[in-house]
């Protein structure tokens, strides 16, 4: 069993950063893939960015490519988004999640086994 926790969200004005953490228990994220995603009132989750635990190959969405930056912290065992320029349709509940399968397409959000409870990321304009 895993339990993730995330955290760093807050308030930011449009053009600011933030960076969230997903923090995990119980195993550690070793052979894993670890994948952000987010959900804005009355929208579906979404698929932000994810990257494989072993290797650090990354895939973002198109809206967030150029802007947000996953990364891992194994000796930590923490997976990192630093959000850059962020803007106003950035704002949601953001959601760390993980797999043990690292290699299968990273995007659909039913392929994940394990959820955190969510941050509240909100960007004013």
């Amino acid at each position: 069993q895993v339990q993730l926790v995330e955290s760093g969200g807050g308030l930011v004005q449009a053009g600011g950063s933030l960076r969230l953490s997903c923090a995990a228990s119980g195993r550690t994220f070793s052979s894993s893939a670890v994948g952000w995603f987010r959900q804005a009132p009355g929208k579906e989750r979404e698929f932000v960015a994810a990257i494989n635990w072993s290797g650090g190959n990354t895939r973002y969405a198109d809206s967030v490519k150029g802007r947000f930056t996953i990364s891992r912290d194994a000796a930590k065992n923490t997976v990192s988004l630093q959000m850059n320029s962020l803007k106003p349709e950035d704002t949601a509940v953001y959601y760390c999640a993980t797999r043990p399968d690292a290699n299968s397409d990273y995007v659909p959000r039913t392929t994940y086994s394990y959820w955190g409870q969510g941050t509240q990321v909100t960007v004013s304009s």
